[in-house]
């Protein structure tokens, strides 16, 4: 590994230190389907964002209430002695990704063949604190 490509690497690692987020890989459910669940928590309040999903009758919204939470125990784990209601924690980013795909053969008539492609997806969370960022803003 040359020099510069180590230092990046040592660079993006210190910011994954900071950073509180979540990765849920594999789920089995469509990419597309998923991304209505996820629209809907975009940027908004941790604790209205898990409202939104426990009312939310979509399946994938479970794996992301789910999901969620355990981007919050992470954000606790990273900063010990800060209470969670005066972080005023957002959903800073929140993706869909294509997972990988099982293909699979279905009967057609005639003697033909038709694919099945059974879907499945990663979801990334990022959460922020709204105190810190102001401070930051301020310092600058």
């Amino acid at each position: 590994m040359g020099a510069r490509k180590r230092v990046k690497a040592e660079k993006i690692k210190e910011e994954k230190k900071s950073k509180a987020y979540a990765i849920l890989r594999n789920c089995p459910t469509s990419p597309r389907k998923m991304r209505l669940v996820v629209d809907l928590v975009r940027g908004k309040q941790v604790n209205t964002a898990l409202d939104i999903l426990k009312y939310t009758p979509n399946d994938g919204a479970i794996r992301v209430h789910k999901l969620l939470l355990s981007a919050l125990s992470n954000w606790q784990a990273k900063n010990e002695g800060v209470r969670i209601e005066d972080a005023n924690l957002f959903v800073k980013e929140i993706f869909v990704d294509e997972g990988r795909m099982l293909k699979r053969i279905r009967t057609a008539p005639q003697g033909r063949a038709h694919r099945i492609r059974k879907r499945s997806n990663h979801v990334t969370v990022v959460l922020d604190s709204a105190v810190i960022n102001e401070t930051q803003n301020t310092q600058n």
